[in-house]
């Protein structure tokens, strides 16, 4: 049988657009938690490390989508140049600000000029698209694509960490900063893989946030997201008051080897269960998996818990993406998986800003509780909205690319 894995880049550039891309996104999960990590350390204070990522992810939220839909306009070359140059220049100010100290209100105007980096993830899915649409080999591409972006996630928030703990405070931000820049280059020069620019026949098309299933997902994701940053923020924490901050990098890694392990499998597997009851049952294993974090009060047992924990993340994007692929029109494609990554990096500014204030307030330990919370809210969430996920709810005009809410 063959591998389902090796097909979908035996076509031509698939290997060196997916590589670049996998660089250029390390950012996205980079930059937060490094934020976090190198504010807490020179600043000694989690509320304004939290509430400076909480500022760049947030900004970011808004200006990521409407960069993704003047991609689908005017190409992805005349967007993600002029994106990716204004975040770099940002991103080096606020390391420069951090270490000269300058004043506070610098950070918060850096973060903001930060959140102008693009979201690679939804480009490198274009570019499959582009190759594989309407065959069989893009539901593959996509569920690599998804394996790719929950361990960009979680492996690169250790990396940051590590970086960060280990050689001096800005090197997280500062390594993330090289790999947006010379990911993005690399990826940028490889023109032949580009999608085509389609034009607009039909005046302005409607935006993909206002179609049900996306909303839904991304409001879903949100809470996904804050669970994420709230393990990360809260491993910070615990592993220093445990006296051992350099585990921390150890510790949100191995979180991260359980859930690829479980979404290399789900990704190859052709499991015929609807996807939104996929969803349904991955999300519910995260919420049982969240509580054992909250009696971890050594290290060896928070690498246990988190490690349980990230068993669900991978199927949780794959099913996530696999349902935006089938509900999403192709020509809002790209604007539709950056609303879903939104509502990851949403949850994940607000999961470091709440999660930092509940640590500074009640102590490292009680960081996990946003985790359960966030959870519960992400499964109730799911459920309500099984049958518009399940349903043919959208009618769709191909020439347009518009959908409306079926009736």
């Amino acid at each position: 049988m063959p591998n389902p894995y090796a097909e979908i880049f035996r076509a031509p550039g698939a290997k060196g657009f997916a590589a670049a891309g996998f660089v250029a996104r390390l950012p996205i999960a980079m930059e937060a938690i490094g934020i976090v990590a190198m504010l807490s350390q020179t600043h000694g204070e989690y509320w304004l490390a939290g509430a400076v990522s909480a500022t760049f992810a947030l900004t970011n939220a808004l200006i990521a989508p409407q960069i993704s839909r003047l991609v689908d306009r005017y190409g992805q070359t005349r967007l993600l140049v002029p994106a990716t140059l204004i975040s770099v220049l940002a991103f080096t100010t606020l390391m420069l600000a951090t270490h000269l100290r300058w004043p506070t209100w610098t950070l918060f105007v850096a973060a903001l000029f930060a959140a102008t980096m693009p979201s690679m993830p939804a480009m490198v899915r274009a570019r499959w698209t582009e190759i594989f649409r309407g065959r069989p080999e893009l539901n593959t591409a996509f569920a690599f694509e998804s394996v790719a972006d929950e361990l960009v996630y979680i492996a690169g928030a250790s990396l940051s960490v590590g970086l960060s703990v280990s050689l001096f405070p800005e090197a997280g931000v500062l390594v993330s900063t090289l790999c947006l820049a010379l990911g993005s280059a690399a990826f940028i020069l490889q023109r032949s893989t580009e999608p085509k620019v389609r034009p607009i026949e039909h005046g302005e098309r409607q935006s993909a946030i206002l179609l049900r299933p996306v909303q839904i997902i991304t409001f879903a994701l949100i809470f996904i997201g804050a669970i994420f940053a709230t393990a990360e923020v809260t491993t910070v924490a615990l592993t220093k008051q445990l006296g051992q901050p350099g585990a921390a990098s150890l510790a949100i890694g191995v979180y991260a080897v359980g859930s690829f392990l479980v979404g290399i499998i789900v990704g190859a597997l052709n499991l015929q269960a609807p996807l939104q009851r996929q969803l349904a049952v991955a999300v519910t294993v995260i919420v049982v998996t969240t509580l054992p974090l909250l009696i971890a009060d050594t290290v060896p047992v928070l690498a246990l818990a988190l490690f349980v924990s990230g068993v669900a993340v991978s199927p949780t994007f794959i099913t996530s993406f696999g349902l935006i692929e089938r509900r999403v029109p192709p020509a809002l494609l790209t604007e539709g998986i950056t609303w879903v990554m939104t509502g990851i990096g949403i949850g994940m500014a607000l999961g470091a800003f709440v999660t930092g204030w509940v640590v500074d307030t009640f102590g490292a330990q009680n960081g996990f509780w946003v985790s359960v919370a966030a959870s519960l809210i992400a499964l109730t969430t799911v459920l309500l909205g099984q049958r518009v996920l399940g349903g043919n709810n959208a009618e769709c005009d191909m020439a347009s690319a518009v959908c409306e809410p079926a009736e």
